[in-house]
């Protein structure tokens, strides 16, 4: 009598990142450097390269991405980005000057309007990005309505006030499936299975806590480190591409310690800051035909060219410096965590994918750039 043959079931994908930290300390390093020499235009081609950087040394079952995207293209998208922004701005700065007592009230319409304009911002940043991100030879691209996904984060966002907070896990998942069932791989629609529930019964004693942090400072890392690692365990286990589905197994505690780096970081670049404040300050003092105890008076002190500028370009290359800190540690460490704990099932569902989609403009990647609210 012949029996059947057993398949097994197919082994997940694996998931891995090779590239050095090395590099990508001297790449961020290097380009927090240009973004000095160029008061901060740079960053345009420095996104670009750390895109490429973690992109192509990310692998999925041994085949890695590819990041398509040039600086140029945030750049172009940045100044379209500036042509609609500084316009509003302005409108309101002389609205507010012709009507001082109504002020206050005219301030509600503005908060709004860029509380929109970011979330559309952020839908079409993801469109752009997509469309730049190719694996196998095939790119993401992404369809759907940024300005139908600001209305509804924003009706969401109205109903997580009035709860404080409590609904936000419902609200992550309802915008998650509007951009994942928009999503395609190719010829493959993508989709979210993860559910408010599910992520409020994995958080909801952080929600608790988090009133305490605000206060307790000690507290506050490692909620929001507990709540960020249990947000990307939620989000990427949900996540579906036709039959390719992803499954995270981060601790809640994977990512504590790269937060409280940070921080440490953060303390030891602001006191070097304050040394090269003491050091430039007793250098233009002694240079000063003022004597020292009329030179450092308020008056006088905060009035000192030469010593203005040498703040403000020790504040700015302070300000770089922690970026380089977080680009490292909540960037390029993150990503690595974050994909050591993840494999891929059902990766014969990709075998046969067929390319489609069109590439979107950068203007979305720009206007978030602009408002300060672009994501990686």
């Amino acid at each position: 009598m012949n029996q059947m043959a057993v398949v097994p079931p197919a082994l997940p994908g694996s998931v891995s990142f090779s590239g050095k930290r090395g590099d990508f300390r001297a790449l961020v390093t290097r380009g927090a450097l240009l973004e000095l020499v160029t008061v901060g235009f740079y960053r345009f081609w420095l996104t670009t390269d750390i895109r490429r950087h973690l992109w192509s040394d990310t692998t999925v079952d041994d085949d890695a991405f590819e990041y398509t995207g040039r600086g140029k293209e945030l750049l172009i998208g940045f100044l379209f980005a500036l042509a609609i922004i500084v316009p509003v701005y302005l409108a309101y700065f002389l609205i507010s000057v012709e009507a001082a007592r109504f002020k206050a009230f005219a301030s509600f319409p503005l908060l709004a309007f860029f509380y929109l304009f970011g979330q559309f911002a952020i839908y079409r940043a993801r469109r752009y990005r997509l469309t730049r991100t190719v694996w196998r030879g095939v790119r993401f691209w992404m369809t759907g309505s940024g300005w139908a996904y600001a209305a509804y984060a924003a009706l969401w966002g109205v109903l997580v006030g009035l709860t404080l907070g409590l609904m936000l896990p419902w609200r992550e998942a309802a915008l998650e499936r509007y951009k994942m069932r928009h999503t395609h791989y190719g010829d493959l629609q993508g989709s979210f299975e993860g559910r408010g529930w599910d992520f409020f019964k994995r958080g909801w004693w952080l929600w608790l806590l988090a009133p305490v942090a605000l206060y307790v400072f000690p507290l506050a890392p490692f909620v929001y480190a507990a709540f960020k690692a249990v947000e990307w365990r939620w989000w990427l286990s949900g996540m579906r591409f036709g039959g390719v589905r992803l499954e995270s197994t981060l601790p809640r505690g994977a990512l504590i310690g790269l937060y409280w780096k940070v921080i440490g970081w953060i303390v030891l670049l602001a006191l070097a800051f304050v040394v090269y404040l003491a050091i430039c300050a007793g250098l233009v003092a002694s240079m000063s035909a003022a004597p020292l105890n009329q030179f450092f008076a308020p008056q006088v002190f905060l009035k000192s060219i030469p010593l203005l500028v040498l703040a403000g370009i020790g504040y700015l290359a302070f300000a770089l410096a922690i970026n380089v800190v977080i680009r490292i540690y909540l960037l390029r460490d993150l990503w690595v965590r974050v994909l050591a704990s993840t494999n891929v099932h059902g990766m014969e569902a990709a075998a046969n994918v067929s390319a489609k989609g069109e590439l979107a403009s950068a203007l979305g990647e720009g206007i978030a750039d602009g408002l300060d609210v672009a994501g990686f």
